[in-house]
């Protein structure tokens, strides 16, 4: 989260502050009717001067003074806003992830009116992007108001938040006036998730080691604890009795299922296509998510790198974070294989 105000931060290079003291404060650019109404102005004007009457003088006056008062009451919307970041702990690319959005006037006796406030994130190699807009009718002065949108990002990896963008065409409609507040902000992109039915179906890549640990089935009696049926499980694992007392269908995990633990195989190789990485890092986040969220242990094993088995929310961290930046390449370019564990 962080504190956004209509002053150039002391920490920033000499390059970017001597861009931000080049940068007019303030943009203005006329809407449709505010043209037509220049144009009013410049023909009540002219008319004014060729026949010297004083009534159009008066409305040239007037017409004048409008524009004026226009900008001050825009200006006066606009200074003294203050801006708060709130990013979820997790944010998940092809997804919509809400990001909240504290306003506050510190003006004392102004109100602001008619705020809109434009999220702008950027990307490496790609050409800065909207993430969201919302909308503030009123903020009274001293006061605080909460906004939030949803923002869908396209792909996983570091994304930085760079700018909000605050406009107003109050009071009239005529000028769009907008102040551009620099606030960079980074944020890990996790891979795209699939259903939790992709992380119930039986893969070849996945190893159960209680399936695989000696004097130990991996089917027992006795049931240990149930959860919500998904699309992909076995009708035989339903458990009847408290489907029909809890009016849904569950399924029953035996005891032999609930020392499970899962390790999670991520193949990739520098000759893969884009397309059948992604693929393969979706497929393994979901994997991750799906198996932590039952409560099981769960490891990463890659080319190079290997996440011992475990659970809670540092090695969910770990392991999503992990899937967000790695590449064939960068696994190609380790050293060595390590082991990591968080």
């Amino acid at each position: 989260m962080d504190r956004l105000r209509d002053r150039r931060s002391g920490g920033d290079p000499a390059l970017v502050r001597r861009r931000a003291s080049l940068r007019p404060p303030r943009t203005l650019r006329a809407t449709r009717p505010g043209w037509c109404f220049v144009a009013i102005i410049f023909g009540v004007g002219f008319a004014a001067l060729n026949t010297g009457n004083n009534l159009l003088y008066l409305v040239f006056a007037l017409m004048l003074a409008f524009l004026v008062l226009s900008g001050l009451l825009s200006e006066a919307a606009l200074r003294g806003i203050e801006i708060e970041r709130r990013l979820p702990r997790e944010l998940f690319a092809g997804q919509a992830n809400p990001v909240g959005l504290r306003i506050r006037n510190r003006q004392r006796r102004v109100p602001a009116f008619a705020l809109s406030i434009e999220d702008r994130v950027d990307r490496a190699g790609e050409p800065r992007t909207t993430a969201g807009r919302t909308f503030v009718l009123r903020v009274g002065p001293g006061a605080s108001v909460e906004r939030c949108y949803d923002w869908t990002p396209d792909a996983r990896g570091d994304h930085a938040f760079a700018a909000l963008r605050v406009s107003t065409r109050f009071p009239f409609g005529l000028f769009v006036k907008s102040l551009e507040l620099a606030a960079p902000t980074p944020a890990l992109v996790y891979p795209a998730l699939h259903p939790a039915a992709d992380g119930a179906r039986p893969d070849p890549r996945r190893r159960n080691d209680a399936a695989h640990r000696p004097g130990r089935a991996a089917m027992g009696d006795a049931v240990a604890a149930v959860r919500e049926f998904v699309r992909g499980d076995s009708v035989a694992r339903v458990h009847w009795r408290r489907s029909l007392r809890m009016g849904r269908l569950v399924v029953g995990e035996r005891e032999g299922e609930a020392g499970a633990v899962v390790e999670v195989l991520l193949a990739l190789a520098p000759g893969l296509s884009p397309a059948v990485v992604e693929q393969r890092i979706e497929a393994a986040a979901s994997e991750v998510v799906h198996h932590l969220d039952a409560g099981h242990p769960v490891g990463l094993h890659a080319r190079r790198t290997r996440f011992a088995p475990s659970a809670g929310p540092a090695h969910r961290r770990a392991l999503l974070a992990y899937l967000a930046r790695v590449t064939p390449e960068s696994e190609a370019e380790a050293g060595g294989a390590r082991e990591d564990s968080a």
